[in-house]
């Protein structure tokens, strides 16, 4: 490894016990790892406009397990939009039960991706060159995850009713967002900020909820919209 990757590790354990988790110093090892390559392979492939190693840390790998409360071991987890790998490695580190489906458009963003499954000797994920359109057309992945996340998202809405699409029976749905765009949040009938309430796409019903929370240290607003089905 090279020097710095101590530093990494105790600014991830520490943050995370921030946030109410428990991460080991082997897990924080992998983040260590997967961070640096990062950082390397970034230097030729657009994977991140976040490059210092503290704010990949914060940004990148705590934002990512921030959902672990909400994710069942043993599910089947799709990350659409996956880029550098976030959130799904970082959560299949942290819950190694889970298997996970990684899925991005850009041919070099999976080469990076398949590499760090590597290197980190992750069992049962895999990286896909596909895009979330084209998965909802093939018979083997409609619908059959039990957790479908995605966190570079463009449009709340389109995620919620494409991922509809691919999740299995009473499935979780969870949407990572910065600060709260009300406009989005009124999309999906979301009337408060605070209390569960339910949306219907589809014909199908959701309970939804919306949980904010600031990364550890930063103090950077975050937010992630919780869907299930009902």
């Amino acid at each position: 490894m090279e020097v710095g990757s101590t530093q990494w590790e105790d600014l991830i354990i520490d943050g995370a016990k921030e946030l109410g988790i428990e991460v080991d110093r082997q897990h924080a090892h992998q983040f260590a790892i997967h961070g640096i390559e990062l950082i390397k392979w970034n230097k030729k492939i657009n994977l991140t406009t976040i490059t210092d190693p503290q704010e990949v840390a914060l940004k990148h790998f705590l934002d990512s397990i921030a959902p672990v409360r909400w994710i069942p071991p043993s599910s089947s987890l799709l990350d659409i939009g996956s880029g550098g790998g976030f959130p799904g490695i970082p959560l299949k580190v942290v819950i190694p039960s889970l298997s996970v489906t990684l899925i991005d458009g850009s041919r070099k963003k999976i080469s990076f991706l398949k590499h760090i499954i590597r290197i980190l000797r992750l069992k049962d994920i895999d990286a896909r060159q596909i895009r979330a359109e084209e998965l909802v057309k093939d018979a083997n992945f409609a619908p059959v995850f039990d957790v479908i996340v995605g966190r570079a998202i463009s449009s709340l809405e389109s995620l919620v009713r494409m991922a509809s699409l691919l999740l299995a029976e009473e499935g979780i749905i969870i949407a990572f967002k910065g600060d709260v765009d009300q406009k989005e949040v009124n999309a999906l009938r979301l009337n408060t900020l605070d209390k569960v309430d339910s949306a219907t796409f589809d014909h199908t019903q959701y309970s939804l909820a919306l949980e904010i929370y600031k990364l550890p240290f930063i103090q950077s607003k975050r937010s992630m919209l919780i869907l299930r089905q009902s």
